[in-house]
This record gives C-alpha cells, sequence and structure tokens, in this order.
C-alpha cells in the first residue's frame, strides 16, 4: 500500500478505480483508459466474509486497473479517526488481494458534502441520493486525485 502523499512522478495510462469506504456500502468509481476522467460504476454493500472486497479485486482484474485509490476520511482539522483507521484497514485487506497494483490512500474530507451538493445541482433530490451518492463520492475521490497528477509527455491538457 503506498502511503499518503507518496505519488510517481508521471502519471501513466490506465484505468484507475476510486474507492469511498462506508460502513455499510463502498462506493466504486473508474477512470477512462487514459487515467484522466472518472465515472460512477457501482456501489458495494459492505460483507463481513469479504465478498465485497473479493468483488472489488474481481473489478482490478476486469478493467485492467493500474492503481487503486481509496479515500481516506479526516476530520476537518486534519486528525484521523475511527472512519479513517477502518479505511486504512479496508485498503490494506485489498492490498492483499490485488497483487502489484498500488493502493493509494488519499485524503477525501468533505467528498461526500461535495457529491451530494453536485447531485443537487444535477437535480436528483435527497431521496434519490441515497442510492448513488457512495458511487458519486467515489467520483469525487478519484476525479480529485487524477487531477492532482502530472500528466505524462505524450498526454494533451
Amino acid at each position: 500500500m503506498v502511503a499518503e502523499g507518496e505519488r510517481d512522478a508521471v502519471r501513466l495510462p490506465g484505468r484507475r478505480l476510486g474507492v469511498d469506504v462506508g460502513t455499510v456500502r463502498v462506493g466504486i468509481a473508474l477512470s477512462d483508459a487514459t487515467g484522466m476522467l472518472a465515472s460512477p460504476l457501482e456501489t458495494l454493500r459492505r460483507a463481513k466474509d469479504g465478498s465485497d472486497l473479493d468483488r472489488l479485486a474481481g473489478l482490478v482484474v476486469t478493467h485492467e486497473v493500474v492503481e487503486v485509490v481509496v479515500g481516506l476520511p479526516r476530520h476537518l482539522s486534519g486528525a484521523s479517526g475511527a472512519s479513517a483507521r477502518d479505511a486504512s484497514t479496508y485498503a490494506a485487506a485489498l492490498t492483499s488481494r490485488i497483487g502489484d497494483v498500488p493502493v493509494h490512500l488519499v485524503d477525501e474530507r468533505l467528498s461526500t458534502v461535495t457529491a451530494a451538493s453536485h447531485l443537487r445541482a444535477g437535480g436528483i433530490d435527497s431521496r434519490r441520493q441515497r442510492a448513488v451518492i457512495d458511487q458519486a463520492a467515489a467520483v469525487v475521490i478519484l476525479q480529485t486525485y487524477l487531477d492532482s497528477r502530472p500528466r505524462s509527455a505524450g498526454t494533451q491538457p
């Protein structure tokens, strides 16, 4: 697992998977093949037997993912709490299932708030948001990560 802040200097092409870990659901987002644009993929239900992690590992293989980005929920102060520990544990469990594909933990403060705001702006009311909010948060996490990375030499701005 790659610690927050440790990133390669240049973005290599390939799909990235964004993960928003919750206590009940896990939102998943997937980038395009150039690693430039994040889109919602699906929502998994957390399972005590680890079947959600198995499904996630399967998505890594199916979509030929080159790296996984897991949101690390911190308090506004920057401190880590129980949710951050849970996300770190989840990321470590995923790492053990996907071999050489790096898993990055990235600060995701306010990703769910941002996702809810985007959904509202898109005309989706709060009752209908529940079904897609986790995916939307995963999109915010992944897109923020993608936007923070330098482009490779052959990539257009």
